[in-house]
């Protein structure tokens, strides 16, 4: 195909996606029977909005209903007098203790100043939402994870349905808002957690506050050779050297690389890694707390289990940390409930801290975004036609591959693991979509960009094209002692070829 037939036919498919969106599930857009769960089989809702396919024990004794309902009033007058000297007194002792699920979305946007963003940003994201409509490039890769996010939780399970739109659109807007960065997967379910307590603009606005805001600076995490994932691992590393030795010591023995357990981690601030109510309190302290929160809680899960992994061999720690601990969103699995764990995770701060490893630094020049944002410009045709992987540079392929490789860790993890049988009889295994760091960056849109005049705020993530390579009958997935890829010696020998 020509250059026009190329630019034609990525044209129509945009144009074809968008079009569904924008009609809706309730408009009639076409939906092909796959995209649509059967969750006939599933029994009952948890309080959080996720489908279980098994009953869910979650009855409150009457005394935590009376605490949750004072707390409520307590954190409804924090609200009214938000910005005041006893407000602040008393923030972080009551955010540790837990954030009403009722108020969450409130707090989250008090948090992140989100009212004074989107005022001072009228109209932005209208205008970013029709120029993605129009431009993105990154279209099909965005349609393609509205629909396997968070499918297990009743706003995202109706393909085309509202949220799914508003998920859709909120994808897409950043694509094009931040040209540094585009779209990248690990996106979706940032997004889609935001859009459980906040409306459509807001959580646009939340997710460009953590990208770009210094207390966060998720920017790091998703830039070529993510040096902020590199960064926390090797703190990670120092703090498993000097608090937990034995441990390190057994995961290493065992194969197991730091790189694999803590990819969601720090990337997604341990979604689906831990219980979600769990993750939601973690989520309440990193917005109060900042980056900080992504070490000393990886310090606080291993100091936690250590007993427990110290007796696992190397299938079971891997199965235990990806997928053990928050399956099917059962608190059980997890060993330890949250208010527990979050007295931990304050000692093991206030731990890290007097040995001054509470913090690994502050980001270094390269991390930090440096593309303005929000000044769109047309695509260049690579972009609008997508890159292959024969375009890749060296050390795009060489991400891609470990990308490839770790997902199949997972799916041979999956694939080792007893199938779960329903009450209609139909055995299922549990989905790996997701277990391999879906923010993973592997291609790059910097190099067609211009320079724009700077806008009042940040933001970088680097957009990937990723393909599905899973194991097969005849291609079945090697030991997992075969997958340790170590990144950070790619990363740096690709440095000095470059140097």
């Amino acid at each position: 195909m020509n250059q026009e037939e190329l630019l034609q036919r990525a044209a129509e498919e945009r144009a074809t996606i968008v079009a569904r969106y924008k009609k809706g599930r309730q408009e009639g857009a076409e939906i092909d029977a796959w995209e649509d769960p059967g969750f006939e089989i599933y029994h009952v809702l948890d309080r959080y909005g996720f489908i279980h396919d098994q009953r869910v024990t979650e009855k409150k004794d009457p005394s935590e209903v009376r605490v949750e309902m004072e707390r409520v009033k307590k954190w409804l007058k924090m609200l009214r007098s938000w910005d005041s000297s006893s407000t602040r007194e008393k923030l972080r002792k009551r955010v540790y203790k837990g954030v009403p699920n009722s108020l969450r979305g409130q707090v989250w946007s008090k948090m992140l100043n989100l009212p004074t963003v989107r005022e001072e940003q009228s109209g932005k994201y209208q205008e970013m939402r029709e120029l993605a409509w129009r431009w993105s490039p990154d279209i099909r890769q965005i349609d393609l994870d509205v629909n396997r996010t968070y499918r297990d939780h009743i706003m995202f399970r109706e393909r085309y349905n509202s949220k799914q739109q508003e998920l859709f659109n909120i994808l897409g807007a950043y694509s094009v808002y931040n040209l540094e960065i585009g779209y990248c997967q690990g996106m979706s379910q940032i997004a889609a957690l935001l859009l459980m307590y906040l409306d459509e603009e807001d959580a646009f606005w939340a997710l460009s506050v953590l990208v770009s805001d210094r207390k966060f600076s998720m920017h790091g995490f998703f830039i070529p050779g993510f040096p902020k994932l590199l960064r926390y691992q090797e703190h990670h590393d120092k703090i498993m050297n000097k608090f937990l030795p034995k441990l390190k010591k057994h995961l290493d023995k065992n194969g197991v690389d730091t790189g694999i357990y803590t990819l969601k981690w720090f990337f997604q601030c341990f979604l689906d890694r831990i219980p979600f109510k769990l993750t939601l309190r973690v989520w309440d302290v990193y917005l109060m707390e900042g980056e900080k929160v992504l070490t000393a809680m990886a310090y606080n899960i291993l100091k936690m289990h250590r007993r427990n992994l110290t007796k696992r061999g190397m299938d079971d720690i891997l199965q235990y940390l990806q997928v053990g601990m928050h399956q099917v969103h059962l608190e059980q699995n997890y060993e330890f409930d949250e208010d527990v764990t979050l007295e931990s995770l304050q000692r093991c701060m206030e731990e890290l801290r007097k040995a001054k490893l509470d913090y690994a630094g502050p980001p270094p020049s390269h991390e930090l975004p440096k593309r303005p944002f929000g000044l769109f410009k047309e695509p260049a045709f690579e972009q609008k036609v997508g890159r292959r992987t024969s375009e890749f540079s060296t050390v795009e392929r060489s991400t891609r591959e470990s990308v490839m490789m770790r997902r199949d860790l997972a799916a041979a993890a999956a694939l080792s693991s007893p199938p779960t049988t329903h009450a209609n009889g139909h055995a299922q295994r549990h989905s790996t979509s997701g277990d391999v760091p879906a923010g993973m960056p592997v291609g790059s849109r910097g190099h067609h960009r211009s320079k724009h005049h700077r806008h009042s705020h940040h933001h970088s993530h680097h957009r990937h094209r990723q393909h599905n390579h899973h194991p097969s009958p005849t291609n079945p997935p090697q030991p997992a002692s075969q997958f340790r890829l170590d990144i950070r010696l790619k990363a740096r020998r690709q440095e000095g070829i470059n140097n």
